[in-house]
């Protein structure tokens, strides 16, 4: 929000300097971002003076071109080719000097020293456009007898300076989207540091009905969306530039002047925050308004001439045979004002936050007036606002005001009521701060005491304070005033205890494994928990209708919750990969959601939710690459595996705590599941399907795993990584060649493996498969390793014999393997 430091003066009476100003806002919240000195001519005509022509004669080698020498009221005149057909001798005229920068639009140019045709030229001669006062360019700018030669241009046009005060207003500051409403803020400030101040803004005395020529009847189909409209009509009125003072004041906070109607109505939204909408009244057939929705299908052309086809929930301002306006939003073609508008209707609203809001979304608009509807405006300024446009227009177009202002307000908004506890106050801002500094500032933020007693006070909120519904939000506003660095820093540090929990063992946890993941050359990765719905249409293990929508997206990439870590590390890869970075190992924690539509329930909404914290792991690309002590090799599934078992292994997940399948997750055209004992999943890992890789525009394979942490936190509760001194006693390898059926699966012998042998039996590994020649139909081999350890003593032979023995017999009855 830009406020011009003069203008903010024409409502708060004050002597602070800029700086101080800019200081004072920041402290009571309304923090400023930047504090410029700005003119309302760019350049602030520097290098710009009055000269005189004393001598003009022709180019000696041009039909159009001059010789000039121009006094400048220096020892020596200079000497100046101009151009100019009305240039001539005896003139006053401005000067650019040697140095002076001009602008065109955004270019910028400097006046140097030049040769026109053979003829030195030491400066220019200006016309009106060149310097930025004026628009002609028929001839240079001539000056009457009195002007002072030598005198800088800006002193001669009276040109001053202004500060532009640049503030970062919050989303529930609305009432401070305007010059009278930081003035306010302002005034209460100054109360409370003890300057001598006033509030005041122009009265509307000026304000009177000349005729009823032309009455405007309004209609509101839908109270709830507009909760407020008035509006009246001007008749004979001239439509022409707006005089220097408005323009000036819009130029300096960025508007661009377009027409004094249209000037009007943007001076008293940035003055007052008060949105106003201009109609030519011959477009409002049957001077007859409606404001009303269901406007469904039909096609409506905005101001920028870009067709839009209104919605069911678009609110319009309609005529008795179309919409004219997208209300609180954006005019429509051919309802405006232009050159040959004569009679206008002016609006003057309060719409719904939520209706514009949407409706600017829905359409992709978002202006000024939009901006300020959806924060939620005054709605007791809608008169006052309407008042003052129609006696602005009355004073710089001429005209009659033609009717008596027209205001439908079915149901009255009324002021919050809250009830403030003097030791609530105290209470929340850690500092008695008295009772009567407590009234003195609510009263200077326009808050009405209706009651009071020794205990506290009961206070009506001005309507236009959206934010402060609560005491809490008194509170707030009296801690801004009073200043929040006059609340000592207290020498006492009391705490409390407090037990570690969940949370505080899961963030643990997170840690130490990302720590571990960085150690093994991965890199984090955060994306954002927003993303596009489609990326979920036709998977089976994350159904589209499972997704959480958004209600209002800021766009269809933007519009559901994530279902899985998936995509978001698919998009970096992709990022890195189209920069040349193709070898990636990518890790991310982040909440994944879903909404499950068979558990919705009225009595609790929240029973179909569900939020888990998931870690991903994404391998792609070459594990090894360009080294010279190892050939290059491929990052595969079983790199993956490792990382994921380390993973576990580190949190405490024990052998035996989870069991592994085939995984049927459709995001893999191979992968595992692990689930816990009772049957829920934990771990999911493979190889991503080439469908999605395709989609997300990537040529490597992609390795995935999403360990549910949420859910292995919990396991783990009572698990405890434990230091354990190496068995003194030696282990035994042994190794069996094993002719079993295709369809066996490794984790079916490791699982009867451990089941016959619970307290020996250390590790079980696979180290040859074979499948090919010499093999019955269907058979494969598995070698696979088995290793044998006693904690207390060295096993003897017949002890291995027995263990393995009992290993074959169970492996042939259960599997049917044989030995080969």
């Amino acid at each position: 929000m830009n406020i011009s430091y003069k203008w903010l003066k024409e409502y708060v009476d004050f002597s602070l300097s800029p700086e101080e100003v800019a200081a004072a806002l920041t402290s009571e919240g309304l923090e400023v971002g930047a504090l410029e000195e700005v003119q309302t001519i760019r350049g602030g005509l520097k290098g710009l003076y009055v000269g005189k022509v004393l001598t003009c004669d022709t180019h000696p080698d041009s039909d159009h071109l001059h010789v000039t020498t121009v006094d400048l009221g220096r020892e020596t005149p200079s000497q100046i080719v101009c151009g100019a057909p009305n240039v001539a001798a005896g003139q006053k005229v401005i000067v650019a000097d040697l140095g002076c920068v001009l602008y065109d639009g955004d270019k910028e140019f400097v006046i140097k020293k030049s040769k026109l045709r053979g003829v030195e030229s030491f400066g220019m001669i200006c016309a009106e456009d060149e310097i930025g006062i004026g628009t002609s360019h028929d001839g240079i700018i001539v000056l009457p007898e009195d002007a002072p030669v030598g005198q800088p241009a800006a002193e001669y046009y009276n040109l001053e300076s202004d500060w532009l005060i640049e503030i970062d207003i919050t989303a529930n500051r609305a009432d401070a989207l305007s010059h009278y409403g930081v003035a306010r803020d302002l005034y209460a400030w100054l109360v409370q540091n003890g300057y001598e101040t006033s509030l005041h803004r122009p009265s509307c005395d000026d304000f009177k009905v000349d005729n009823n020529d032309l009455p405007i009847r309004v209609t509101i189909d839908n109270p709830e969306a507009c909760r407020r409209y008035a509006c009246v009509s001007l008749t004979g009125l001239e439509v022409k530039e707006s005089p220097e003072w408005l323009q000036d004041k819009l130029r300096i906070i960025g508007l661009r002047p377009i027409n004094n109607i249209v000037d009007i109505t943007n001076y008293i939204m940035m003055a007052y925050g008060q949105p106003l909408h201009c109609f030519d009244a011959d477009m409002v057939t049957g001077n007859h308004i409606i404001v009303k929705d269901k406007n469904e299908g039909k096609p409506f052309v905005t101001l920028d001439g870009v067709e839009h086809t209104l919605g069911e929930h678009d609110l319009a301002i309609c005529n008795e045979q179309e919409p004219m306006c997208i209300a609180g939003v954006f005019g429509g073609k051919g309802s405006g004002t232009y050159e040959t508008t004569r009679n206008v209707v002016l609006e003057s609203a309060y719409f719904h936050p939520t209706w514009i809001r949407k409706s600017a979304r829905r359409h992709g608009l978002s202006t000024d007036a939009s901006y300020r509807f959806e924060r939620g405006i005054d709605p007791n300024g809608v008169i006052y606002a309407l008042k003052q446009a129609a006696i602005l227009c009355k004073e710089l177009a001429g005209g009659e005001i033609a009717m008596e202002i027209c205001d439908e307000y079915p149901n009255p908004i009324s002021n919050p009521v809250v009830e403030l506890s003097y030791d609530y106050v105290d209470r929340l801002i850690g500092k008695k701060i008295g009772n009567d500094t407590i009234r003195n500032i609510v009263k200077s933020l326009e808050m009405t005491i209706l009651n009071e007693t020794p205990e506290g006070l009961t206070l009506e909120v001005p309507a236009y304070r959206v934010d402060v519904q609560r005491p809490c939000d008194v509170v707030e506003d009296i801690l801004r005033i009073y200043g929040y660095n006059n609340v000592e820093i207290p020498t006492q540090l009391k705490s409390s205890l407090v037990i570690k929990g969940d949370e505080d063992i899961k963030n643990k946890m997170i840690n130490l494994v990302s720590e571990q993941l960085v150690g093994c050359g991965f890199n984090e990765i955060m994306n954002n928990s927003l993303t596009r719905g489609a990326l979920y249409d036709n998977l089976n293990s994350y159904p589209a209708d499972h997704c959480v929508t958004i209600m209002n997206p800021l766009s269809s990439d933007l519009n559901v919750m994530r279902q899985t870590l998936l995509f978001g590390g698919l998009e970096s890869i992709r990022r890195n990969a189209n920069r040349k970075n193709p070898n990636l190992r990518f890790f991310e924690v982040g909440n994944c959601y879903e909404v499950t539509p068979e558990k919705r329930n009225t009595e609790d909404p929240m029973r179909a939710y569900r939020e888990e914290t998931y870690l991903g792991l994404w391998i792609t690309g070459k594990r090894v690459e360009g080294s010279w002590a190892h050939p290059d090799e491929k990052s595969s599934f079983y790199e993956l595996k490792a990382y994921v078992e380390n993973v576990l292994r580190r949190i405490g997940v024990q052998k035996g705590m989870l069991v592994s399948e085939t995984s049927q997750n459709d995001i893999f055209s191979h992968g595992i599941t692990l689930r816990n004992r009772g049957g829920k999943v934990m771990v999911e890992m493979g190889i991503v399907s080439r469908k999605l890789q395709k989609q997300a525009d990537i040529d490597n394979e992609v390795y995935y795993a999403e360990l549910n942490w949420t859910q292995l936190a919990k396991a783990v509760k009572k698990s405890k990584v434990e230091f354990k001194e190496p068995g003194k006693f030696p282990a035994v390898s042994r190794d069996l060649a094993l002719l079993i059926d295709k369809d066996v699966l490794f984790e079916q012998i490791e699982q009867i493996a451990r089941q016959s042998e619970k307290k020996l039996l250390r590790k079980v590994e696979l180290f040859d498969v074979y499948e090919g020649k010499n093999l019955p139909a269907g058979k494969k081999s598995y070698a696979v390793n088995f290793i044998l350890q006693d904690d207390e003593r060295t096993l003897n032979d017949k002890q291995i014999d027995a263990i393995m023995q009992k290993l074959i017999t169970q492996l042939k009855s259960k599997l049917g393997a044989e030995l080969r």
